[in-house]
């Protein structure tokens, strides 16, 4: 095992995210005709459950684990760090198995909640039965991602991304074989289907906690798993570790469960409110499976750069934070903000334009979900830029102040989200626009209220981010341009799968090619990576040649 650097550490982070989202899209072609639209709401029901009771039981802690393991690791307490990883993973356990009982009970309430008084879709039944089968995955997820926190927090960035990849293979295997044998071969019912294909959660996190296992118990020496205690070390008990990581993990949890609680409001209003305003059930049942599920996998290939960064800026920020480095600080935190303009805004820009092709590819064509997926692709940078803020005040230990903002954002979408939907709807505009509109706003208000407090207390300036971004703006400004001028000769509105394949290789090709050509000859690139990071890897790509022709 080899460890990462932030930027590098970020990279393979985004990359591991990256392709572990890739795939989560790529079985959704299949998938999506196996189950249909009524499967589709019904899985979206589940897993939107199920991610705010992941969040209960696992988020914060492996986050905490990792900032422990960092602080830890950088003042050389080897001993205490091992002793951190354990504490936590028997909190986890015991977490897991806790709420794994609360969501079996409640589950019935919990369709009741969701379904409402609608008519004609699923129904409470089989909502229950799914969201109690996703409830197992409860029991394996939060130790699983304890040992990656472990790994993370000693800059070990490569394991636990290949853990997430195959998890992912794994999950997508049994959703796609299960479900297909379950509905077409054994002809059973739509809801045995979707209930094989969400327990492919458990199976996958359990194989690749083994995976890590593995990993750990064959470098057991660079992890230093078997270090003497320093006599520093002896004074510190298992009662104050205990406590550090509960006080680093409480606002991770409280981050992570209004974070899905986000989704979680969209699924409780939307379907009632609609369904009020005289929408039909198809209508209904689609735009919520488009908001909380179908588009939201679409976006994460787009969120996975923040992830990434988060991933990586979480121990590092932690380190600096212990070393009281305020001026490497401030260095990080321009690089997190010059990396996210670089990537989020041309990628949410060119999955717009492409955004009727795109989802013909993984979905097929389908009027209404392109439209409301359009808009929705922008959540995607609000979403990364308030993400990323919130983790670095919670990593520089400022919990209130990155609890009090999202708890705020959240208040202003759950009062909102419902008042806004009679507003459109009033106005003229369909009502599945606004929850959008409302997420994009009060993620917006987060995002910038952390900047001015980050500034304030860390004196970050933000001249080269700001010009940063300026370039980016104006180098995907020439994409959207030139996209806009091939598409006057070559139409993207096209309704067969072969077609739009066609259409989004050949538009992400040359819109891919404008942008990093204006970034490069802007020097975008050297103004995020820096100028020696760039040329270290063009050095690599050489020696890369020049061993291939030998």
């Amino acid at each position: 095992m080899k460890k990462n650097s932030f930027i590098g550490g970020a990279m393979v982070a985004t990359l591991g995210i990256v392709v572990t989202k890739a795939i989560g899209l790529l079985y959704v072609i299949p998938f999506y005709a196996i189950i249909g639209t009524q499967g589709g709401a019904l899985y979206s029901y589940a897993y939107s459950i199920y991610a705010i009771f992941l969040s209960l039981s696992n988020s914060g802690i492996p986050v905490a684990v990792s900032k422990v393991v960092s602080e830890y690791n950088a003042l050389g307490y080897h001993y205490t760090k091992e002793k951190a990883y354990k504490v936590a993973s028997l909190l986890l356990i015991g977490l897991g198995f806790f709420f794994f009982l609360v969501l079996i009970i409640c589950a019935p309430m919990i369709a009741k909640m969701i379904l409402g008084n609608i008519q004609g879709g699923n129904t409470v039944e089989g909502v229950t039965l799914v969201i109690r089968i996703v409830a197992t995955a409860l029991l394996i997820v939060p130790i699983e991602s304890a040992t990656q926190g472990y790994l993370q927090g000693q800059k070990f960035m490569i394991e636990p991304s290949m853990a997430n990849v195959i998890e992912q293979i794994v999950r997508v295997v049994v959703i796609l074989v299960g479900s297909f044998l379950t509905l077409k071969v054994f002809h059973l019912s739509l809801e045995s289907a979707v209930g094989v294909a969400v327990f492919g959660a458990t199976v996958g996190a359990l194989i690749a906690y083994f995976y890590l296992l593995s990993k750990i118990h064959k470098n057991r020496k660079k992890l230093h798993r078997h270090n003497i205690p320093l006599d520093a070390e002896r004074k510190i008990t298992t009662k104050e570790v205990f406590r550090k990581i509960i006080f680093y993990a409480l606002p991770f949890v409280m981050i992570d469960v209004l974070n899905s609680a986000y989704g979680m409001v969209d699924t409780l209003t939307v379907v009632k409110t609609m369904t009020t305003l005289g929408y039909s059930a198809h209508v209904t049942e689609t735009s919520i499976g488009v908001l909380t599920t179908w588009a939201t996998k679409l976006n994460m290939i787009i969120a996975a750069v923040a992830l990434g960064i988060s991933t990586s800026l979480i121990p590092n920020l932690a380190a600096s934070k212990a070393q009281k480095d305020h001026k490497d600080i401030s260095r990080k935190i321009n690089q997190a903000l010059k990396a996210l303009f670089f990537t989020t805004i041309p990628m949410a820009v060119g999955m717009s334009f492409l955004a009727t092709p795109i989802w013909t590819i993984f979905y097929g064509y389908d009027s209404l979900s392109i439209h409301i997926f359009k808009l929705f692709i922008f959540q995607t940078i609000s979403f990364s830029f308030s993400t990323v803020l919130i983790n670095i005040a919670q990593s520089l230990s400022h919990p209130k102040l990155a609890m009090g903002s999202l708890l705020g954002s959240f208040l202003a979408k759950f009062i909102l989200n419902t008042p806004m939907m009679y507003l459109f709807h009033n106005i003229g505009i369909p009502a599945y626009y606004a929850p959008i509109a409302t997420t994009f706003l009060t993620q917006c208000c987060v995002a910038i209220f952390l900047l001015i407090q980050l500034r304030r207390n860390y004196q970050v300036r933000y001249f080269e981010t700001l010009r940063v971004s300026l370039k980016t703006f104006f180098a995907t400004g020439c994409m959207l341009a030139v996209l806009m001028i091939i598409n006057l000769l070559v139409p993207t509105y096209v309704h067969g799968r072969g077609e739009a394949i066609l259409i989004t290789m050949l538009f992400a090709m040359i819109g891919g090619i404008t942008y990093l050509f204006c970034a490069y000859q802007g020097k975008l690139v050297n103004n995020v990576f820096g100028k020696q990071f760039v040329m270290d890897m063009f050095s690599k790509l050489k020696r890369h040649r020049k061993l291939k022709k030998v």
